[in-house]
């Protein structure tokens, strides 16, 4: 994958914007939504991140839990 599409993907997803961060969501394919969705967890569980990417990761999870995804 293009470097500068992760990079957008990622400030997509990690934004807190609801409408942002669902749109990006959507837009993967399943295999991709299941990687996001173990990275997201792996933010909010595992040590060694920075407080506020913690902070995002947690957001995003909130709202893709929230639209059942």
């Amino acid at each position: 994958m293009d470097e500068t599409f992760l990079e957008q993907a990622w400030d997509d997803l990690l934004s807190r914007e609801p409408e942002r961060i669902e749109s990006r969501f959507k837009s993967l394919d399943e295999k991709s939504q299941k990687t996001v969705v173990e990275h997201l967890n792996a933010m909010v569980t595992e040590s060694g991140w920075h407080p506020v990417q913690v902070i995002s990761a947690q957001k995003a999870l909130n709202i893709l839990s929230k639209l059942g995804l």
